[in-house]
């Protein structure tokens, strides 16, 4: 035992026991362990103390601000809200009303100050009158907004003085929720020292407390270890010695110590076991103990060393060394053994788990960054290869690719979806190609059986040879070695099969590497089945919305024109264009936009679209026709909201609500925005009216790109606001840029950056077609990625040139209707149009009979030659005819019959001064289909009464 604690038994190597017994030390000596712990005890109550000083000031002190917010809070909320506030901010004197009830306020509510002003910021009331006038110190813009703002902030003085301001601005707003004013109210928080100055003695108190029972105490340590310590016997210290020795041979490390020479003075016994020492080794020089050299080596050097592995046998060794005792054996160590063999092991099973971890967490970031499923069976391919397999391929049913739902029927016909690792060295089947799989396969095993299918030797598994026994050959002598086949499957439905392939060069599969195969392929079949659902419904989406959207440009004479639609990366939206011939030559143009995405967005703007045509057909005028569709918006949302509340309707109603929530999330339609403009190529005239729409943009024949300054009313589904119109001259040439928020707004740019970047667009496109400015504009403006739908539609403004109208006003006599049928034939034969002659001279002279007969004055007749021709005829009634069965004794009740059966189609407009009845007739080197295959008594036959 004095070999190994390295000191003597003189009473010189224990010089603290000498001083003991020859001389009395301080108990508290900084020197000594109590002293310094004596002094960490000091330190420590003094942070304590501090900290809990720091800590009661800033509570006091935010304390005191939170309870100023509130009262502000609560004060200008109070005041803004009471009765008589909006319309006193709306009077013609706010101040002689409102300064009063402030100063009462203020004075009642004990805050510093309640400021009414007006949303300019312009301040209606104050403590002094002399800052009344004067511009609101604050924040006021979030409150113009309808929110409330709480800030700390300084203005002039207060009666209260000095100290922090907190202050509260909320809006105040009148009946229809409009903003018409503002008020604050604040409040000073003065200083709080006299909140917690009373606290400190009993702080400083406790400090004190704490510092004289940690003098107690570490005087009471102290005195006790040097009792306890003081005068050891040898037998008492031999006894210590002992229980070292014991834990010394007890523990599992090799201990072995070396003298100066090279011997062994120490060794336990589990140093004996991992280098295989026998009993008599004490004393016993290393290099007859028959060491490997690098170990003797090691044991004979003076260095130190750190765990530095050696091989002992079959073991390996972690080694350190350190020096003894300097004041001992200055050359002394000690050698400690540490067995690491099965530790190696265990490590090398850990860092293959490690690496199975990391590969998933790859996986969990690389699969499914998109939406594509070929793009995501690829990331498969390429995270498994080289990392888990050589080879990787991926086999996926062909109504995966589709986005449709997978059948049984298909399972044997897979298509080769992505490879990855080394195809070009190994034959496999290319990209793209169907493979019929036969039964015995391990891809047709691995989908019928549902489970993971391991092949470790290719050369043995006879299904996957008998596929295709060439190409099975090849890729035997490429080196193939083994193949695990995984089914790809999720929420229980079949994807495809994804192939591990390894090489020679590679350790086969082994079982424990098919749990980790099936975790792999079963997060990728999340992210296929995912894409695959979202190519279904974005497939059904494009689908629904191109039905919906105009498939060829109408008929017409009065607009040339082109259109363009780009759905959003994320899937088709509401967005939607429509071009609409009108009686009278007329055409309307309509561009709308519903808020939001996917099938539901689509199926929305379908309706809108639908209700627009059915409006059109009406003639209402453009601010109608966006009344009665802003009328069918809020019926669409009173629907909605009647579908969630029916849904949430039973026991448990917030369960059902949150469930209704969320499926109908996203699905309101208000917000829709619809541009509606009617254009007249006889007057060169465009009526428009837009509801929460970008304003269009014309471009003049010159080239002048300008704005016609429609008025801009609120989006639909808002109820019962008026849509302001405008109307205004188009010159012949013109041309009318209708678009949506989606082609000059985006999340990077703000809307006027976008039309600064259309009208630039623009310049020079006076002399483009439609069509080529459509282009122009998709090239010019779309972005990279699009966030929002994108339609354009461009019209080139034409008009009906003069020698193609015919108009005159006739008397309000039934003997002037020879005379409008001569006048009549007269412009037929002018426009070489005598094949219709009599079709025309019928329709006008029943009609002109009617509105002198019904109607009243003004009587007019216009003639429209166009690819048809249109006959007009206008009275100053209201009343409209209508087509009805004549029994056979009546004497009238047959013109409007006969007038629908030559006319292609006809109808009635109302005007501000009347009504127009307008018919339509075809122009072809034959006469109208009526004329040609059913005489006109026939006709009149058939329409008798069958009883009479």
């Amino acid at each position: 035992m004095e070999v190994f604690s390295g000191r003597s038994r003189g009473p010189e190597r224990h010089p603290l026991i000498g001083r003991w017994r020859h001389g009395r030390v301080p108990l508290l000596d900084l020197r000594s362990a109590a002293g310094q712990v004596f002094l960490l005890q000091v330190v420590i109550v003094v942070l304590l103390v501090v900290a809990a000083v720091a800590a009661m000031v800033f509570q006091t002190a935010h304390d005191a601000v939170q309870r100023g917010r509130r009262e502000s809070v609560v004060t200008a909320q109070a005041f803004a809200s009471a009765p008589g506030t909006a319309e006193a901010l709306q009077s013609s004197d706010p101040t002689a009303v409102l300064q009063p009830r402030a100063e009462a306020a203020r004075k009642r509510t004990g805050v510093d100050f309640v400021v009414a002003m007006n949303t300019q910021g312009i301040r209606y009331t104050y403590p002094y009158p002399r800052e009344i006038g004067k511009k609101f110190v604050g924040t006021i813009a979030p409150a113009l907004k309808g929110r409330t703002v709480v800030e700390q902030a300084g203005g002039p003085p207060l009666p209260a003085g000095r100290g922090t301001d907190v202050q509260a601005v909320v809006p105040v707003t009148d009946s229809h929720g409009k903003v018409v004013g503002l008020v604050s109210a604040g409040i000073t928080v003065r200083n709080v020292s006299g909140l917690w100055m009373p606290q400190l003695p009993i702080i400083l108190g406790s400090g004190a407390a704490a510092l004289a029972l940690a003098v107690t105490g570490t005087t009471l340590v102290s005195r006790r270890l040097r009792r306890q310590t003081h005068g050891l016997a040898p037998e008492e210290l031999a006894q210590l010695y002992e229980h070292h020795d014991a834990v010394l041979h007890a523990v599992r490390e090799g201990v072995l110590i070396t003298g100066v020479d090279g011997r062994l003075l120490l060794v336990n016994d589990e140093a004996k076991r991992l280098l295989g020492l026998p009993a008599d080794v004490h004393g016993r020089p290393v290099r007859e103990l028959g060491l490997p050299e690098p170990l003797l080596r090691l044991l004979s050097s003076p260095e130190s060393v750190t765990d530095e592995v050696h091989l002992a046998g079959d073991r390996l060794l972690a080694v350190n060394k350190r020096p003894t005792y300097p004041q001992a054996d200055p050359e002394s160590s000690v050698v400690t053994l540490r067995d690491t063999t099965e530790l190696s092991a265990v490590s090398g099973r850990a860092e293959v788990a490690r690496e199975r971890l990391k590969l998933l967490y790859e996986a969990g970031v690389g699969i499914g960054t998109t939406l594509d499923v070929g793009r995501t069976a690829q990331e498969l391919a390429d995270v498994a290869a080289p990392q888990f397999a050589d080879l990787v391929t991926v086999d996926l049913l062909d109504a995966v690719l589709r986005g449709w739902e997978p059948t049984a029927e298909g399972w044997r016909h897979l298509r080769r979806a992505a490879i990855g690792g080394e195809r070009r060295k190994i034959p496999v089947y290319p990209l793209g190609e169907v493979i019929t799989f036969s039964r015995r396969t391990p891809q047709m095993r691995t989908l019928q059986e549902r489970r993971v299918v391991l092949e470790p030797d290719l050369r043995q598994a006879q299904g996957w040879l008998e596929q295709d026994p060439e190409r099975a050959r090849k890729a035997l002598e490429c080196g193939v070695r083994s193949l695990v086949a995984v089914p790809l499957r999720a929420r229980n439905v079949p994807l495809g099969v994804v192939n591990f392939y390894r090489t020679v060069d590679s350790p086969a599969f082994e079982p424990e590497d098919l749990y980790f195969a099936e975790e792999l392929a079963a997060r990728a079949a999340l992210a296929i089945d995912n894409a695959r659902r979202f190519t279904r419904e974005h497939a059904m989406a494009v689908t629904l919305q191109r039905s919906l959207l105009p498939r060829a440009h109408p008929e017409q004479d009065a607009l040339e024109v082109a259109w363009r639609y780009l759905p959003a990366e994320a899937g088709v939206g509401g967005d939607w264009f429509d071009v609409i011939p009108l009686p009278g030559a007329r055409v309307a143009l309509v561009m709308g936009d519903v808020v939001g995405h996917g099938l539901h967005a689509a199926a929305t703007m379908g309706r809108l679209r639908t209700a627009v045509h059915n409006f059109s057909t009406l003639d209402l005028p453009v601010d109608e026709v966006l009344g009665n569709l802003d009328d069918l918006v809020v019926r669409m949302d009173n629907e909605e909201n009647a579908d969630i509340a029916e849904s949430t309707h039973g026991t448990d109603s917030a369960q059902n609500a949150g469930r209704a929530a969320e499926g109908h999330e996203g699905e309101g339609v208000t917000g829709a925005t619809c541009l509606y403009a009617v254009y007249d190529p006889v007057t060169g005239v465009c009526t428009m009216a837009r509801a929460g729409h970008p304003e269009p943009v014309v471009v003049r024949p010159d080239g002048t790109v300008t704005c016609p300054g429609v008025p801009a009313s609120t989006p639909l589904g808002l109820g019962g606001y008026p849509f302001e119109t405008a109307e205004f001259s188009l010159p012949e040439g013109s041309q009318l840029v209708l678009y949506t928020d989606g082609l000059v707004e985006d999340r990077t740019q703000d809307i006027d950056v976008g039309m600064e970047r259309l009208r630039r667009a623009l310049d020079g496109c006076g002399r483009r077609t439609p069509e080529e400015t459509c282009q122009a504009l998709i090239d010019a403006l779309k972005p990279s990625h699009s966030c929002d739908d994108i339609a354009l539609l461009t019209a080139r403004t034409r008009m009906f040139p003069r020698s193609h109208v015919a108009e005159w006003d006739v008397p309000s006599d039934p003997a002037v209707v020879p005379s409008v049928r001569a006048r009549c034939r007269e412009t037929l034969r002018e426009w070489g149009l005598e094949e219709t002659g009599y079709a025309t001279e019928l329709i006008l002279s029943e009609l002109v009979t009617n509105a002198i007969r019904y109607g009243s004055s003004p009587v007019g007749v216009r003639l429209l030659h166009g690819r048809c021709l249109i006959c007009e005829v206008s009275d100053g009634s209201g009343t409209s005819p209508r087509l009805r069965r004549a029994a056979t004794m009546d004497e009238g009740g047959r013109g409007l019959f006969l007038v629908a059966q030559f006319a292609q189609r006809w109808g009635t407009r109302y005007t501000t001064r009347g009504k127009v009845i307008w018919a339509e007739l075809l122009l072809h080197d034959s006469t109208s289909p009526a004329m040609s295959h059913t005489p006109v008594d026939f006709l009149l036959d058939q329409f008798d009464d069958p009883d009479g």
